[in-house]
């Protein structure tokens, strides 16, 4: 290992900082918030915890030596060198955001404010970042695979997923698409559909399984149902698919609205949607493909994993 490798430090704006683009003005970002009813003073805390955090985290990357500091909205465009080692500063997402666009690279996940945040992702603080850069470039730490999922359109446009892909209408219309699942197919119509990896298993995908589970319930007049769904570990062989409110018609059908998905058994997608479809991984939703008519969708397991420092 390379003592001399090269920290990329990705960071992204606060809320305060978002505000300021859209109003211009602290006192305009202050009487909008204010007028909301919001406490504006909240936005002004996390900004200066955040600005604090990154003051010591660049004392370390100063100390260290060669290092570059990125925005997260320059990712998709960003290109990182085999043997970088990379820090992200701020929420869990920006975890998630990051290591999609690596190719094996550890990733170190710093938590900028542990009293806001959980940090399921962030398993260090600032002030560790001296010691844990340096034990990461010599190899001295061990890390945590994260497998993700993969969309492969027709035309070989590709988008990679850490916690889940989502498949349908870009606004709040209904999508229409042919998915074939092993050997079955069928033509659905749905708010779209889900698929998940196992980091994102406790996410959107626990989300939409927990509510499909109490609607049954309730119309079944029943008071629970007995499932809790349990999360897959993070390097998980295979991922699950769930079709939000799928809807039978005579033109569609809802047979296969959930599964797993594995190296055996693929989810192709073909749109049926003129118009509006997309696809989009992590909630990033100005990061899609389009899924308009016309495109399909071979949806698997990535051939790579992240890496995240422990």
């Amino acid at each position: 290992m390379d003592a001399d490798r090269k920290i990329i430090l990705v960071t992204r704006k606060t809320r305060l900082e978002e505000l300021l683009i859209r109003f211009h003005t602290l006192a305009q970002a202050k009487f909008y918030i204010e007028h909301l009813g919001a406490d504006f003073s909240d936005y002004v805390q996390e900004h200066e915890q955040y600005g604090a955090a990154m003051r010591i985290t660049l004392d370390a990357l100063e100390s260290w030596g060669r290092y570059q500091c990125i925005d997260r909205s320059f990712l998709p465009n960003f290109l990182f060198a085999p043997d970088d080692v990379v820090v992200a500063l701020g929420q869990d997402g920006l975890v998630a955001n990051t290591i999609k666009y690596l190719e094996g690279q550890p990733l170190i996940g710093v938590n900028p404010d542990p009293a806001r945040y959980d940090g399921v992702l962030l398993p260090f603080a600032p002030p560790d970042l001296i010691s844990v850069i340096s034990d990461t470039a010599h190899g001295r730490r061990g890390h945590k695979a994260v497998s993700m999922a993969k969309a492969t359109l027709s035309d070989q446009q590709v988008l990679y997923a850490v916690n889940d892909l989502f498949i349908g209408p870009k606004s709040h219309t209904s999508a229409r698409y042919t998915l074939q699942f092993g050997e079955q197919q069928e033509v659905q119509s749905s708010s779209g559909v889900i698929v998940s990896t196992g980091l994102g298993s406790t996410g959107w995908l626990k989300s939409v399984v927990t509510g499909s589970v109490g609607v049954v319930a309730k119309v079944l007049m029943k008071k629970s149902v007995n499932y809790v769904h349990e999360p897959s570990p993070w390097d998980s062989d295979f991922l699950q698919f769930a079709v939000r409110e799928p809807f039978p018609s005579k033109a569609s059908t809802t047979d296969l609205v959930y599964g797993i998905i594995n190296s055996h058994k693929l989810l192709t997608l073909s749109s049926l949607m003129p118009e509006n479809g997309v696809i989009f991984s992590d909630g990033i939703e100005a990061d899609y493909l389009d899924f308009n008519s016309g495109a399909q969708a071979v949806i698997t397991l990535a051939e790579k994993q992240g890496r995240l420092v422990v």
